[in-house]
């Protein structure tokens, strides 16, 4: 990619700015996981750079060359890009990361960009994260597969054993990358969907049993996740879709029938997905109605409590006005009369509030 110089920084003093110290470059090979070169399914031995491997593989029929980057930074993006002849378009998309999931084709090669998540183990009246989101991004072209990892979870070592130990399915070419990777991105979904699945299940159970407090912040913070989750994972269903339909891609067909299988998955994700929205908005009423019910409740105890003390206020008010002429006063029954009177009558407004449940 082209890059442009920057400008000289000035303080408002007119005095130049320290000159920034120039950034050492860190070598390409730093942002390389793996690179292997497979020739009809199987991979051939040795350690290649991404120059022999791409020569390696262009000197065979069926060979290509699968080259795994981690956290590229832009110098390293732009080695690799001019070996491979990537388009700077996709070749900043990759640097950045954080895109949204989409397919692109620049000529030969297809850029697909798919967004990964991973469930954090949480405590679940805990305001903590439940979805971990990182990138995955796929270029495929004439004998070579790349893939760009941007994240510390869903590593692809794991893919690449898998799919080594599958020699039809390289036999596809770097397409079966492509496959093996997406499929493994939506596996990831189906786990994630599971995991929250079962903190769905737990809040739901906790809201409606009776006497458990709930906080509602919890619940909001399990829906938020719920919707960052299906902002990850709902956009990738366009580029699956043109996978497996659209013709004009340079894909065989047997690509487009593994293809389908992942394009399933990923519709099921969706779906529990949407569920989980819907059931948590449920909740979130329900929690709200139960919280509104035990305010009522609280009132009610509040305003027999204060029923109760208005009648003995009452009557020890009647008694401070210091009037001469009260007969009782002078009494010697008066005052146990009196305060039995209070009793009697502070009872008789419990056993009413209870008979009526407000106490």
């Amino acid at each position: 990619m082209p890059s442009f110089p920057s400008l000289p920084n000035f303080h408002k003093t007119g005095r130049a700015a320290a000159t920034a110290r120039p950034r050492v470059p860190v070598p390409t090979a730093r942002a390389i996981v793996d690179c292997g070169v497979y020739v009809d399914g199987k991979r051939l031995p040795g350690r290649f750079t991404p120059q022999q491997a791409l020569a390696e593989a262009r000197g065979t029929d069926s060979g290509f060359v699968w080259v795994g980057l981690h956290d590229p930074d832009e110098t390293q993006m732009n080695d690799i890009a001019q070996i491979f002849g990537l388009h700077p378009l996709a070749v900043e998309d990759a640097v950045v990361g954080r895109q949204r999931p989409k397919l692109e084709r620049y000529d030969d090669t297809l850029f697909l960009v798919m967004r990964t998540v991973s469930y954090v183990e949480h405590d679940m009246h805990a305001i903590s994260e439940i979805v971990e989101t990182g990138d995955i991004m796929v270029f495929t072209g004439p004998h070579f597969a790349i893939t760009v990892r941007h994240g510390e979870h869903t590593g692809l070592s794991g893919v690449r054993r898998a799919l080594e130990g599958h020699p039809d399915q390289l036999r596809m070419g770097p397409p079966s990358v492509l496959h093996a990777v997406a499929d493994h991105v939506v596996d990831s979904y189906v786990e994630t969907t599971e995991s929250i699945e079962e903190d769905v299940n737990e809040m739901e159970e906790a809201v409606f049993t009776p006497n458990s407090k709930v906080g509602i912040e919890s619940i909001y913070q399990l829906k938020r996740e719920v919707v960052e989750l299906r902002r990850a994972v709902s956009p990738l269903g366009v580029p699956l879709e043109r996978l497996v339909n659209n013709q004009d891609l340079p894909v065989p067909t047997e690509f487009r029938r593994y293809m389908r299988d992942v394009a399933d998955h990923h519709v099921s994700v969706n779906e529990q997905i949407a569920y989980f929205d819907e059931a948590l908005s449920s909740l979130v009423n329900a929690a709200l109605a139960k919280i509104s019910v035990q305010q009522n409740t609280d009132m009610r105890k509040i305003s027999a409590y204060a029923a109760m003390a208005a009648v003995p206020t009452m009557i020890a008010g009647v008694y401070g006005m210091n009037f001469d002429y009260m007969w009782e006063l002078h009494q010697r029954w008066a005052y146990p009369a009196v305060v039995a009177l209070m009793v009697v009558l502070c009872a008789l407004l419990f056993r009413s509030f209870r008979r009526n449940k407000w106490l």
